[in-house]
């Protein structure tokens, strides 16, 4: 079981270090996504995110006017949330498989969480008790069929699809997902799925990307909207909880 002080670690090794070349890429992404996730959400309601990261969605709910809380295992990054959004979000300092609400959510979002757990579905079970019932779970997940990645196994960069590259080490990645994966690992979690979205059109690793514009990554999200969700960088669900 990964501890508070490992979360620390990644926090600083990662999303509070100034030497990640690619992290421009992934900050910008995150706000041109950031309104596809809000669309998933009721307007009026009590909204969970799971894990503060770089904060730019929590910055994006807390400026929608969403009522969000927040838990995270990072002492370090709970810290940051409090000090950036004060009264205005909720924070929760625990490890998601020993957190407990204080009341049932209309809306858990758990963006880039699945890939990091080592038992998905018990995860999924967890996460599906926090919601109270008709509530709903928005998931994203990095996508294993992604252009990017059957790229890279034609250039010999990876020798399947789901091979897991020093990036997704770095961060902690455990697994990328299809489409058809996810849906089963939410089934099985008692959750009924509704909608599936996706995002980013990526047809290279990050680090052949690093002199991309952030006009022209905006626009590799935007066209999202219009293409298949198993060709993009990220697949998402939204499902329903029975009830």
């Amino acid at each position: 079981m990964v501890s508070p002080a490992e979360l620390d670690r990644l926090a600083h090794d990662y999303y509070l270090s100034d030497g990640i070349a690619d992290h421009h890429i992934e900050n910008e992404l995150q706000r041109a996504s950031a309104p596809r996730i809000l669309a998933q959400l009721p307007p009026r309601g009590r909204v969970l995110e799971m894990g503060h990261g770089d904060g730019l969605l929590t910055e994006a709910l807390v400026a929608g006017g969403f009522d969000v809380d927040l838990v995270e295992g990072s002492p370090v990054l709970c810290a940051a949330a409090e000090r950036r959004h004060g009264m205005r979000l909720r924070v929760h300092q625990a490890m998601f498989e020993d957190f407990r609400p204080p009341a049932a959510y209309d809306s858990v979002l758990a963006l880039h969480v699945l890939e990091h757990v080592a038992a998905p579905v018990v995860a999924l079970r967890h996460i599906a008790s926090w919601l109270r019932p008709g509530g709903s779970l928005i998931v994203v997940v990095p996508n294993r069929c992604s252009i990017h990645r059957r790229v890279a196994l034609r250039m010999g960069l990876i020798s399947a699809l789901d091979d897991l590259s020093p990036r997704d080490h770095l961060v902690g990645h455990l697994r990328v997902y299809d489409m058809a994966m996810l849906e089963a690992e939410l089934a099985a979690a008692g959750l009924i799925v509704e909608h599936r979205f996706g995002s980013f059109l990526k047809a290279v690793p990050n680090g052949m990307m690093l002199d991309y514009p952030d006009a022209l990554l905006a626009a590799l999200d935007a066209v999202s909207e219009a293409l298949p969700p198993e060709a993009l960088a990220n697949i998402g669900l939204r499902a329903r909880k029975p009830g």
